[in-house]
């Protein structure tokens, strides 16, 4: 039975940079899918689940489809923070992220991120490996404790 408390959530500080925009001021559309890797990955550092260690044992997780709404634009200077979001219960062979991009709590961007687990020597998909499911499975046993 699927646990609705099993979804993490992480969110992190970004600095919107000069090079960050284009000649319109905004922050350029395209780094959108940047920030939303940033958030990926303190998500998963937050939680013990650090993508380099998943490269270590020779998996990967290529990237299969991104989405991206756009409600208001960043602009030089603003402090935003990506959310990162993960069904933990909804982890297989894929793998979704949900983002969402807040500028003082107003939500000015969104979208999710669908990834496959890959073993990187064959380039074949594959299940999540068990060392990775064991994590998932220790911080899902730690949210149940709380």
């Amino acid at each position: 039975m699927n646990n609705p408390d099993q979804y993490i959530k992480f969110r992190y500080p970004i600095r919107i940079r000069y090079a960050d925009t284009d000649k319109m001021g905004f922050a350029y559309n395209g780094n959108y899918l940047k920030y939303f890797e940033i958030g990926r990955t303190e998500l998963m550092r937050h939680f013990n689940l650090i993508y380099s260690d998943l490269e270590k044992e020779g998996y990967q997780l290529p990237l299969l489809e991104a989405h991206a709404y756009y409600h208001n634009a960043a602009v030089y200077d603003d402090l935003i923070e990506v959310e990162a979001a993960l069904d933990l219960n909804k982890i297989g062979p894929k793998i979704i992220f949900e983002y969402k991009l807040y500028r003082n709590n107003e939500l000015i961007a969104e979208g999710s991120t669908v990834h496959l687990f890959m073993k990187a020597d064959t380039k074949k998909a594959c299940r999540p490996p068990k060392f990775f499911i064991d994590k998932i499975n220790l911080v899902k046993n730690s949210l149940l404790n709380e």
